[in-house]
């Protein structure tokens, strides 16, 4: 009797032991999904930041600057700040699409608005 009463308390420490491991897994995605949550935060603050101590120019002044050149229909933006050489320097990636269809990278220095470089996909 004790062995039976023994091996139904084996099965179902084992049966608990999957939900156990799904819980597990499942907070560790949660915690990683907070952490992202944080950095993102940190970036838009820092970008944020920037742009009140007029290290760089707002995004509409950027694109009224290079729409004068790079006509198209804005896809998507970031604001990074990169570093070279040692050098630190916020950069907007711009990308646009033409009205043919082109796709248009563009890097431009976020202090001054020039054209850093431009990439046409066609």
């Amino acid at each position: 009797m004790q062995h039976q009463n023994a091996s139904k308390s084996n099965q179902a420490k084992a049966s608990a032991r999957p939900w156990r491991a799904q819980l597990l897994v499942l907070c560790a995605v949660a915690l990683m999904g907070v952490s992202g949550m944080g950095r993102a935060e940190s970036d838009h603050d820092r970008a944020r930041q920037a742009l009140e101590a007029g290290a760089v120019l707002p995004l509409g002044t950027i694109l009224e600057r290079i729409g004068r050149d790079n006509p198209g229909q804005v896809l998507d933006v970031e604001l990074d700040l990169e570093k070279h050489g040692g050098l630190e320097r916020w950069i907007y990636e711009i990308k646009l699409l033409r009205t043919g269809g082109a796709l248009v990278k563009l890097e431009v220095d976020a202090r001054t608005g020039s054209v850093i470089s431009r990439k046409v996909k066609d």
